[in-house]
């Protein structure tokens, strides 16, 4: 079975890749393997096309295949709430939840994942023509092999963008480094509260495979809840990981990462979730329709979003 992600290099999507590396899909009798395809739309499209047989990245970026969620299933989430971070050049001088530092200044972010600042911003009162935002992807963060948060890092380093809107690997080695400052952490509280149910890391798949191979949803579910626990309960268990995937930095900083999101490590995909989901996405016209909950989630599973 091979899992596509988005990112690597990040704390975003790491209980799919902790998972696999932990050998917790393999004690279901899942042989798994993590692909990372950016940008997220490529990876849904990978799994459309069947050569993928999950997606474990941002939920809404699913109807970039799938539109109007037919053919595609959502089977738990990895962690609760929009996960992205709105870092800005620590030089501007911006404060923590002012939104109007991102006047006429260029905010990297990656496709589909701009879908959620987008909306944050104007919830937030900005209007992103006439307050001249550029919201683009950062030059060089193309093809399979792309770390977009590491680049974003980077381009805000050389001065190439103002801020990005990134994970929180992204944000933590801007900071450190001492070129970002923290302007937007949505699921701690900052900015338009509505935005954290815009989307959540999740795992999904496709129908079909619900359908014929319905034992390996159920070894996947079991694998990345067995994985939420075990990162709760031990998250230097993530340094291990990191040293073998990651660079150097970036596997020292995982495991701190990783403690500060344990507490939205719960695998239920609430109907309230997918209700605000579902608006956003209607707002952002990617959605047209009033999907029902089961039209988004594979609830048959939900008996297995509790740890054993």
């Amino acid at each position: 079975m091979k899992i596509a992600v988005p990112d690597l290099i990040s704390n975003s999507y790491f209980p799919a890749v902790a998972a696999v590396e932990l050998g917790c899909f393999a004690r279901y009798g899942v042989e798994a393997s993590i692909e990372l395809i950016f940008p997220v739309d490529r990876a849904y499209a990978a799994l459309r096309d069947g050569q993928v047989d999950f997606v474990a990245g941002s939920a809404h970026s699913a109807l970039a295949a799938f539109p109007e969620w037919q053919g595609v299933k959502l089977l738990c989430a990895q962690a609760q709430g929009m996960y992205w971070f709105l870092v800005m050049r620590a030089d501007l001088d911006p404060s923590r939840g002012d939104l109007s530092i991102v006047k006429g200044r260029r905010i990297g972010a990656a496709p589909w994942v701009e879908l959620g600042l987008r909306a944050l911003l104007t919830a937030g009162g900005i209007d992103i023509e006439r307050d001249e935002v550029t919201l683009a992807p950062v030059q060089g963060a193309i093809g399979t092999s792309i770390n977009f948060g590491l680049t974003a890092a980077k381009a805000l380093e050389e001065g190439a963008i103002d801020g990005f809107w990134a994970n929180g690997m992204a944000a933590e080695v801007a900071i450190r480094r001492g070129v970002g400052a923290m302007v937007l952490d949505v699921r701690r509280g900052d900015g338009p509260q509505q935005g954290f149910d815009f989307t959540m890391a999740s795992l999904a798949t496709t129908d079909q495979l619900i359908r014929d191979q319905p034992d390996i949803a159920v070894a996947a579910v079991r694998a990345i809840v067995s994985v939420q626990a075990a990162l709760k309960s031990n998250p230097q268990l993530a340094t291990e990981i990191g040293g073998r995937l990651f660079p150097e930095q970036e596997a020292a900083l995982i495991a701190t990462l990783i403690r500060r999101d344990a507490p939205f490590y719960d695998s239920a995909i609430r109907p309230e979730s997918v209700e605000g989901m579902n608006a956003f996405c209607r707002a952002a016209s990617i959605l047209r329709g009033m999907p029902a909950y089961g039209d988004v989630v594979a609830e048959q599973f939900a008996p297995f979003w509790k740890e054993e």
